[in-house]
This record gives C-alpha cells, sequence and structure tokens, in this order.
C-alpha cells in the first residue's frame, strides 16, 4: 500500500508521464530499455509500484555492499557477480522452478553506455522458465515511460530480436546517445 502511495504521487508530480499497457499477469521477464541512466531505476520502481507489479532486478554486486546491501535487496535487487555471469542465468532459473513468483527486471543492454550488443541473458531465463517477455520502456523524446506488449519468444533469435527492435526502434532513453541498438551477439551464429 505504501509503496502504491508513493508511485502514485511520484507520477503526480513527475514530468514524465506513464503511459503502459496493463501489467502481465503471470511472471514475466521485464525489459528495461534503452538503459542509459541511473534515473532509469526510479523510473522502473514508479512503474512496478503503481502497477502492483512485485519486481526483481539484476545489479552489479557492487551495489550490494555495506550498507547499500539490505535497501537494494529490500527493493528486490538480485546481485549478479560479473566474473560469472552465466551463474546468474541458472539462479533465476532455480528461483523460479522453485515457484518464487515476480517480474524479473533486465536491461540487457548492459551498464548504460560502452556495449554494441544487448547480453542474451534475458533471451536465456525467457526459453529456460517459459516465461513471456514484456517491453518495458523510457523514452525521452515523448518523456514517456511505461511497458509495451508481452511477447512469448519463439526460439527464433533473429525474428523474436526483430519484434522487440521494432518496437524500441522509436525509443531514446535517458541519454539518448547511450542508446544501444536491440541485438544480440548469437544473431549472427
Amino acid at each position: 500500500m505504501l509503496r502504491r502511495t508513493l508511485a502514485r504521487m511520484y507520477w503526480a508530480l513527475s514530468r514524465w508521464t506513464l503511459k503502459t499497457e496493463a501489467a502481465p499477469t503471470r511472471p514475466t521477464v521485464l525489459i528495461g530499455a534503452p538503459h542509459t541512466s541511473n534515473w532509469d531505476f526510479v523510473l522502473m520502481l514508479a512503474i512496478a509500484w503503481r502497477l502492483g507489479i512485485d519486481v526483481r532486478w539484476l545489479g552489479k554486486s557492487s551495489l550490494f555492499a555495506g550498507w547499500r546491501g539490505p535497501i537494494m535487496r529490500r527493493l528486490g535487487g538480485i546481485p549478479v557477480d560479473r566474473s560469472d555471469p552465466s551463474r546468474v542465468v541458472g539462479d533465476v532459473v532455480a528461483r523460479v522452478r522453485a515457484g518464487e513468483t515476480f517480474g524479473l527486471v533486465v536491461t540487457p543492454d548492459g551498464t548504460r553506455k560502452g556495449h554494441t550488443h544487448w547480453k542474451s541473458g534475458f533471451y536465456r531465463i525467457a526459453r529456460e522458465t517459459g516465461m513471456p517477455v514484456t517491453l518495458g520502456y523510457v523514452d525521452r523524446t515523448t518523456m514517456t515511460t511505461g511497458l509495451g506488449p508481452t511477447i512469448e519468444l519463439t526460439g527464433d533469435i533473429p525474428a523474436d530480436m526483430d519484434r522487440i527492435r521494432a518496437f524500441y526502434a522509436d525509443k531514446a532513453g535517458f541519454r539518448p546517445q547511450h542508446r544501444i541498438e536491440p541485438r544480440l551477439r548469437e544473431e549472427a551464429a
């Protein structure tokens, strides 16, 4: 209740507009893109809290060090050890198979800049758990943010990514110069 109240206040005062499709009705992998600023985190929480979505999100392990750790975990954070990123997929799949219900927020374009491709963990998690993918977005050109469609991945990586690219084609992040085209390295294979 407190989270929804805080979210309502945030959206009433924010210069951003929440423009969203309905919240998913079952566990989903929720893409947060383009991820170009730390402000994306605030927008993601405001969206999730307003729509009543119980979210978990992946973050670099340094975010969970010291006094921040309990706060980040309370906000739904799951620490990622970047020295062994493949373990993350297995850990998340195990949580889902154990019956934990949540929306998993993933920022596949990485750490806001310096990458040429999206990371494929979101795709592997969705395929291994049978979870759909919900396309969350930030668009500075229209000052809107929210959730787009929820799609089922087919296993045809290029075709699935074409659908994802089409949705994000006109979306610019908080810092548009840091936007990364939605493309997986696996598409070239």
